[in-house]
């Protein structure tokens, strides 16, 4: 009889039990940022232009690239209005999380120390470190580990990956870092520096601007693994969810396709962006 009544106890604390969760599942959903892109009718998506072929200003002054195109597409399949909202990189993370946009799409490198502020959504694209160098140090320089010497220069753009594995893999060189990925690349143009060292997309984009020159030598083995996702504030599973269910339905339809061709393989796109 005793154990009857206990089964029954039991039986009655687990519905509850189970009650309590699905109605904190429920309050859960509600505070997603799903509910306030539909609530405003449009996806604010935080980035920084410049950033070749992610996300760049053209002849215009409309924001295009890779990201720029998901980003249009992410809102299209929402049923919302695309609005960009250009951000400086040091302070992207900050604006993320008091809510100035919802997301960030901005060729993001998932990090564990990012990861402790921010959530990332499946990687669109895995990218890594390559080198860029002065010609003069054609035959010399063979790979980033040549590079590890006080005598050389290496540049990368600040708070980036570039800058953080110089800093790790090349500690001996003299590092300069610069708010621009354009102007760090420059300084080996002008032979201020010996490399620059940055993201296989955009060295690619930057030798087939520069590499007519003469003066640059590109190493395009990558020597880091680096996975690029879209960015989310904390505690929303439902947004995370959503965001790797489309990215796998735009991976399987055409669409990413369509833009990687666009964007990654193609640089005819070059000669309409502002220099």
């Amino acid at each position: 009889m005793k154990r009857g009544i206990i089964f029954a106890a039991l039986v009655i604390f687990g519905f509850l039990a189970s009650g309590l969760a699905f109605a904190d599942d429920i309050e859960l959903a509600k505070k997603s940022t799903i509910e306030d892109i539909l609530k405003a009718g449009e996806l604010k998506v935080g980035f920084e232009s410049g950033y070749m072929p992610f996300e760049m200003t053209d002849k215009s002054g409309g924001f295009v690239g890779f990201d720029v195109d998901m980003a249009k597409e992410m809102a299209k399949a929402m049923g919302v209005k695309f609005v960009p909202v250009n951000t400086a990189w040091d302070g992207i993370i900050p604006a993320l999380l008091t809510k100035k946009f919802d997301i960030i799409m901005s060729g993001m490198t998932v990090t564990q120390e990012r990861n402790l502020k921010i959530n990332f959504a499946d990687p669109y694209i895995v990218v890594g470190q390559t080198v860029i160098i002065n010609k003069k140090h054609e035959g010399k320089i063979k790979s980033y580990k040549d590079l590890n010497d006080a005598k050389y220069i290496v540049t990368s753009k600040l708070g980036t990956t570039g800058e953080q594995s110089v800093k790790r893999l090349i500690p001996k060189a003299q590092y300069k870092s610069f708010e621009e990925e354009v102007t760090a690349a420059m300084e080996v143009v002008a032979g201020k520096a010996d490399a620059f060292v940055y993201d296989l997309p955009f060295c690619v984009v930057f030798m087939a601007q520069q590499g007519g020159t003469g003066q640059l030598v590109f190493l395009d083995k990558p020597f880091t693994y680096e996975p690029l996702a879209w960015a989310v504030r904390k505690g929303d599973p439902d947004f995370l969810n959503w965001l790797n269910n489309f990215l796998a339905q735009v991976k399987n339809d055409g669409r990413y396709d369509r833009i990687y061709q666009k964007w990654i393989k193609s640089s005819d796109w070059i000669k309409d962006i502002k220099k």
